[in-house]
Parts: C-alpha cells; structure tokens; sequence
C-alpha cells in the first residue's frame, strides 16, 4: 500500500493533525456547515445480569445519546434460588419476576429505553427448565425437575437413553436435541402443547414492548421447533439464535437462517487470534462460515465465552481493547458490544443483596476486583455512532504499515488501528472524507456535544490525503458528522 503514497502525500506536514490553516480575516472563522448523515443505528449492547432500573438508567444516560440500537437483556422470567449467575439460565415459570427486578420494573424500563431511541431484545431461555430435583422459585413457583404445575409435567419432556441422561457425544444430532445439557429438563419442542406455552411466554414479552429475542440454547432445539415457535410469535421482533459452531459437528448455525439472526461465535474465535500476532489488517477477511453478514450478530465476548476461555476479555487488557475496535471498523454483521463485573471464580454472581441484584456502579479501574461493574461499552460509546453514520458502506483497506492499518467507510468513516505493541504510527493515506478536520470518537467515553471541540485526537485531511498518529495498541476513528474544524469556539 505504501507504494500508492503520492509524493504530495509523503510531503504533507505531520502537523497537519492538530491545526488548519488560518483564515484571512475576509473569510469566515469556519467552513459552512455540511448537513449532517442521517444516522442509521445498528451497535448494541449485552448487559449482563443488569437490573432493570439499571438497564433504564443506561438507555437515558449513555445508550440513547450514543445512537446505541439495541440493548440485549439478562433472562427475564422467574428461575431458581442462588447467588450464581446461571440461576437466571433455569426457568421455574414464565413470570415475569426475577432476581433483576419485577414486572412493573421490566415495563418500566422497557418503556423509558423506548423513549430513549434504544430496543430491548430478551434473552428467551426456552429449551429447558431447571437441572435439580426441586424447590421454589425467587417468585414463590414450587417444582419438581420434571413438574412445573400448570405449565408442565413429565410427559413434556425428553426421555434420553444415554447412561447419564446427558449429551455425550455431539456428533449425534439426536443427542444434541434430546438430550439432557448438564441435567437441565429438556423440553419437546415438537409438541404443540409445549410450542404454544413458550409462545405464550414471549408473546406476553411482546405485549410489554419488547422488540426482539435471543434464542438461548438454539442448538439443542431442531431448527423446524424454533420456526414452529418463532412462527407464533406476534408481529416481526427480531430473533438471533445461539448454535455454536463446533467443526464437523451436524448441527450449524445456518440451518436456523429460517428463523432470523445468529450470533457469530466462529468471528469472535478468529478475532481473538488476530491479536498477539498483530495481523489487525486480516480483520477485513473474517467471516463465519456461510452466515451472511446481514444476519450475523458479532461480538467480541460474552458471558459464555468470557467465562470458558474461547475468547479474549476484560482481563486481557490492550487486547481486548484492540478487539472491541477491529469489530467495530470492519463491515461484517451486526456489532454487538458487552457489559458485565469482574469475577475470579466462573459460576460467580452479580453484586447483590437479599436475592437482588444491585444498581449497577460502573468501575472506572483499568484493573476491576471481583465484583465490579465492568462497563467496558462506555468506553466505546462514540463507536455506537460512528457505526450509525458509517451505515452499511463497504469497509476497504486503504493503508498499511506493518501491524497498522487504516480501513475507509465510503466517504462517511475512516478507522486507523495500530497493533504494534510498544510504537506509535504515523498514518498517511488518501481518502474520500472532504478536507478539514475530524474528532476521534474511538475511545470517547460519554456523548460529546457537537458544538464542543474535540477533547482528543484530531485526523486533518489536506487535498484528499489524511494525517494523524495512533499510539501503540490503541486506534482512532473519524465520522464526518464529527468536523473539528466545523466548530466555533
């Protein structure tokens, strides 16, 4: 790419970045103003184990003003006893009562999110019910491992014939879907009876607004019973399903394409291993599989994944700074970026008190101690509207410099990421962004007021040639409804 750099572009001073030219004092002190992109919001945020007084307080505060799409919520319905995270991963009844808050505090924020520009999507746990003998639930619902009274008894469930009762092997697709995943009551998705409760669950969801579901445990339902289900549902919510991709296994996530979305767990794998190389230009090449990248939901992390090793996290620092970048420049799928707390111990739970899970109050702490919120999304917050104003544009390669690579967004965006681990890199390279001056919202933590001038970086583009330097490990980003040079002050 560097054989490309014209000579006036090899001239252009390095001061470029950080001033423009003074203006004779016949001109105006700005350029005339553009109009500015209308903004098309597609970034969302998973937020883990988040109350919901929590989650209507981040829609206001921080999601909303941010241009953020849709925020992913934690389980909803009523679930066993426990401290641990995964209670809300085993359903006792489809009450909207939970350790995250009440029904009238679901609608509530479901309502003020809505006020604010931003869809809630809920986590629909629906192949299952719980994986002990029995007990109450944290709204008062008595069961047994098999006996949910007045949803359902001991003929709604399978009957597996391995040893254990669990899926041994996952090469078996009848195992996959018949078959108990860690003791956990496995539903007859094929039933009538069965279909039509769940889709009495979510419909109800439906009625208190909300706009779409992830289909938790996809894998484990055959794809013809999460249709049968996601047919009933009232109206068009969005739907993306869990299948995990596992090489050679039967089941994928394309056979569930029928049915809306997948989550792209194949693209969070090979980004995580773009990393410690430093290859951050092979970004541009990551897929997954045959999912096409309009129905692709990409992340980085997850509460799974963060959790079983498979990719990188809040823990790993640089890296999964740099992650959280690179899925956000390129143009693949459906960005989706991730919220949760610190934690040493894998099956530990959200802070909380009496069964509760507590207001959440995010750490600011570049090292978080178990138990901390983690709002890592926070700090990608300009991200959320940079990818509204870069839209669907094609994302292309436009420089490169060793680990560093400049990626261009039409005439709308331009993303600089440096993967060098102790240099900083000096980036020149033509571009279709109007000359003048442009904020860096790569890192900006809260929403900036357009008529303030950046706080940091600047891109100057002189004669169609950008400028600007990018430290080690990190990245700048540029839209053109953020001009520096465009601000009085």
């Amino acid at each position: 790419m560097r054989s490309r750099l014209t000579a006036a572009l090899l001239a252009l001073p390095l001061a470029l970045a950080a001033c423009t030219p003074a203006p004779s004092p016949s001109e105006p002190t700005t350029p005339s103003s553009p109009p500015k992109v209308e903004l098309a919001r597609t970034a969302g945020v998973q937020l883990f184990q988040w109350n919901w007084n929590s989650v209507a307080k981040e829609c206001t505060e921080v999601l909303g003003p941010n241009a953020f799409d849709f925020v992913l919520l934690s389980p909803a319905q009523e679930h066993i006893e426990g401290e641990q995270w995964w209670t809300s991963y085993q359903p006792v009844s489809y009450q909207i009562e939970s350790k995250l808050g009440t029904r009238d505090e679901f609608k509530a924020m479901v309502d003020t999110c809505h006020g604010a520009g931003v869809k809630i999507y809920a986590d629909a746990v629906i192949n299952h019910m719980t994986g002990i003998d029995g007990g109450t639930g944290v709204a008062g619902s008595a069961f047994t491992h098999y006996d949910y009274p007045g949803i359902y008894t001991e003929a709604d469930f399978h009957k597996c014939e391995t040893v254990t009762g669990d899926i041994e092997n996952y090469s078996d697709q009848v195992q996959v879907q018949t078959c108990e995943l860690s003791n956990l009551a496995d539903l007859k998705t094929d039933t009538e009876h069965v279909q039509t409760t769940i889709a009495a669950y979510l419909n109800d969801l439906r009625s208190l607004g909300v706009d779409g579901f992830r289909i938790d445990a996809a894998k484990h339902m055959p794809a013809r019973d999460v249709k049968g289900i996601v047919d009933r549902i009232d109206g068009d919510p969005f739907v993306a399903v869990e299948v995990i991709r596992g090489s050679g296994e039967p089941i994928q996530p394309e056979d569930y394409l029928d049915s809306g979305s997948a989550f792209a767990f194949q693209f969070a794998r090979d980004l995580t291993g773009l990393i410690p190389g430093g290859a951050v230009y092979r970004a541009l090449d990551l897929y997954d599989g045959e999912l096409p990248s309009e129905k692709a939901v990409t992340f980085v992390t997850n509460h799974d994944t963060e959790r079983n090793g498979q990719t990188t996290t809040y823990k790993d620092g640089a890296e999964y700074h740099l992650a959280n970048l690179l899925m956000m420049a390129v143009d693949f799928g459906t960005p989706t970026l991730y919220a949760g707390y610190a934690f040493n111990e894998r099956d530990a739970g959200a802070p909380q008190t009496d069964g509760k899970i507590d207001d959440v109050e995010c750490t600011t702490s570049e090292d978080p101690q178990p138990g901390e919120w983690v709002c890592g999304h926070r700090r990608y917050a300009g991200l959320a509207e940079w990818a509204a104003v870069v839209g669907d544009a094609e994302a292309k390669e436009v420089w490169r410099e060793g680990y560093a690579v400049a990626f261009e967004r039409g005439d709308r965006g331009v993303f600089v990421i440096n993967g060098n681990s102790s240099r900083a890199v000096t980036a020149q390279f033509p571009t279709q962004l109007p000359d003048g001056t442009y904020c860096d919202v790569a890192t900006q933590p809260t929403t900036v007021d357009d008529s303030e001038p950046c706080g940091g970086t600047i891109l100057g583009v002189l004669d169609g040639v950008a400028n600007v330097e990018v430290p080690p490990m990190d990245g700048v980003a540029v839209h053109v409804n953020r001009r520096h040079d465009l601000v009085e002050g």
